[in-house]
């Protein structure tokens, strides 16, 4: 497929020519089954526990759907070996669908609940509960009529380069029946060519990983948090770094060029900002809103929980903002042609794309509803 630059795609054009899927429409295979159900539920639970620690600690997290189907494809391969059926590959699939769920839910609270205690409320077990629940629900539904434009129509214009490696995972652990079955259709290519799935590799890594911590946190053989804070005429700069083997790993994931952007915010924050902050602020011999306590009197950490941090959220909401309004053109198209779709091939049945959209809608206004309630009955409501 092509599209002539700078226009705006046609979430309705066919998918790019000659593409085939790995499974054909026409093949049966088991695929929504109870174990690859539960063992994804397990997994994403797993998984979600510790991206919801990697959200709250350094802002961020990684998607779980590759080492969710390494070990998908490890464990139905292990129980092969005892007599079981070996599972296909739209079985493990589902399970690594469900884990990636999980943590995509628990990453969604992660980043949403520190607005709530930053509004003033508690965090309670049905407010967590209900945004988790409206949140899926709302991406599920809202992803219906959004995947025609974003996936179908834009075949081969993104890249979607963790779904793609995802795939070849999948298709390189794939059961001899799925490949039987990929063998129907007219896409030839070789499943997983020169692409080995070493699960061992994780188990590796987990293993290097929990010694490492141990050492550290347990036995306090070395220093976790290493750092130098500089006096005059640098008052308020500081330079420290966090060694950790989970933060080496979503280094190694989210690459240089990400890595780097992140360094560059700690470099800006602690070598600019909070010494700019506490070389005029020194002279302020009263507290500065929303500080606690005059600025003279804080050390880098302090500045940072009192002033970077909402710098941070300020711009993390631009961004949001800004990528939401580029986004409009293609979420209005795609939920125009959504609403004029009710059934496609086997590969694309679906409800109209007006039943998801209006499902979404009330959605939110249920948690818009709710939120307002709670905000009634709250003692802490905020003003």
């Amino acid at each position: 497929m092509s599209v002539i630059a700078g226009s705006t795609p046609d979430p309705a054009a066919a998918p790019a020519v000659g593409f085939r899927p790995f499974i054909p429409a026409a093949a049966a295979l088991p695929e929504f089954t109870a174990v690859p159900v539960l063992v994804g539920t397990v997994l994403g639970m797993v998984f979600g526990a510790s991206s919801l620690y990697l959200v709250l600690k350094v802002g961020l997290t990684v998607s779980a759907s590759i080492p969710v189907a390494v070990i998908a494809i490890t464990l139905f391969k292990l129980a092969a070996r005892f007599g079981f059926r070996e599972t296909t590959i739209l079985e493990n699939n589902i399970v690594q669908s469900a884990g990636s769920a999980g943590e995509s839910i628990a990453f969604g609270v992660g980043v949403t609940m520190p607005s709530i205690l930053i509004l003033g409320f508690d965090l309670e077990l049905s407010r967590v509960l209900l945004v988790a629940i409206l949140g899926g629900l709302l991406g599920v539904l809202m992803m219906i009529p959004l995947r025609r434009a974003l996936i179908v129509a834009q075949h081969g214009v993104l890249k979607f380069p963790e779904g793609t490696a995802c795939a070849e995972v999948l298709k390189a652990g794939a059961s001899p029946e799925s490949h039987a079955a990929a063998s129907m259709g007219a896409d030839k290519t070789a499943a997983g060519a020169g692409l080995e799935s070493n699960p061992a590799i994780i188990f590796v890594g987990f293993g290097i990983g929990l010694l490492y911590k141990t050492l550290m946190a347990l036995f306090r053989l070395w220093k976790d948090i290493p750092e130098k804070i500089f006096g005059a005429p640098f008052k308020g700069g500081s330079v420290s770094a966090e060694v950790s083997p989970e933060l080496l790993g979503v280094g190694y994931i989210i690459g240089p060029r990400i890595a780097s952007i992140m360094c560059a915010g700690g470099v800006l924050s602690y070598l600019v900002l909070i010494p700019a902050i506490k070389f005029f602020g020194d002279h302020v011999s009263g507290v500065v809103p929303p500080g606690t306590m005059p600025i003279r009197d804080m050390g880098p950490d302090d500045v940072r929980g009192a002033y970077i941090l909402y710098i941070g959220a300020g711009a993390v909401a631009a961004g949001g903002i800004i990528s939401v309004l580029r986004s409009l053109p293609t979420i209005w198209h795609a939920l125009r042609g959504g609403c004029g779709t009710s059934a496609g091939r086997a590969t694309e049945r679906r409800r109209p794309g007006c039943v998801p959209t209006g499902t979404s809608r009330s959605s939110t206004s249920s948690s818009a509803c709710w939120g307002c309630w709670r905000r009634s009955r709250s003692p802490r409501r905020c003003t």
